[in-house]
C-alpha cells in the first residue's frame, strides 16, 4: 500500500508505522521533525513519538516536495510557508484572486 492510498484510521501512529507508510528510515522522520516546525508529534511518558493524522498529512506534503518534486529543504520550507500564507485568510485569497482577475481583464482588452 503506498502512502497516497493510505487511510488514516488510528488516532496516533508510532514512528515505525509512519516510516513504513513513507518507506523511509525512522531517522529521516526524526530529521524532518527537527527541520520542519509543522511536524509536532506528541510524546508519551517513555518519550516515544506519537504522530497524529495532521502530522502525517504534513509529512506527506514534505515527502512530496522533497522526494517527489526534488525540492531542497530550504525550498520545501519556503513552499510550505507560501502555501500556508495563501490559505491563512479566505479574504486574502479572494483579494489576490480579484487582483489577478483585474489583470486578466486588462490583458484581454489589449488583445
Amino acid at each position: 500500500m503506498s502512502m497516497l492510498d493510505l487511510e488514516i484510521t488510528k488516532l496516533y501512529y508510532s514512528i515505525g508505522e509512519v516510516s513504513e507508510m513513507f518507506d523511509v528510515n525512522a531517522s529521516l522522520i526524526r530529521f524532518w521533525e527537527k527541520e520542519f516546525s509543522i511536524i509536532k508529534p506528541k510524546k508519551n511518558k517513555k518519550g516515544n513519538r506519537l504522530f497524529t493524522a495532521k502530522d502525517i498529512e504534513n509529512l506527506r506534503k514534505i515527502y512530496d516536495l522533497v522526494k517527489v518534486k526534488g525540492f531542497t529543504l530550504d525550498g520545501a520550507k519556503a513552499q510550505l510557508k507560501s502555501k500556508s500564507d495563501l490559505t491563512s485568510s479566505p479574504s486574502d485569497v479572494i483579494a489576490k484572486l480579484e487582483a489577478i482577475k483585474s489583470e486578466l481583464i486588462v490583458l484581454k482588452k489589449e488583445i
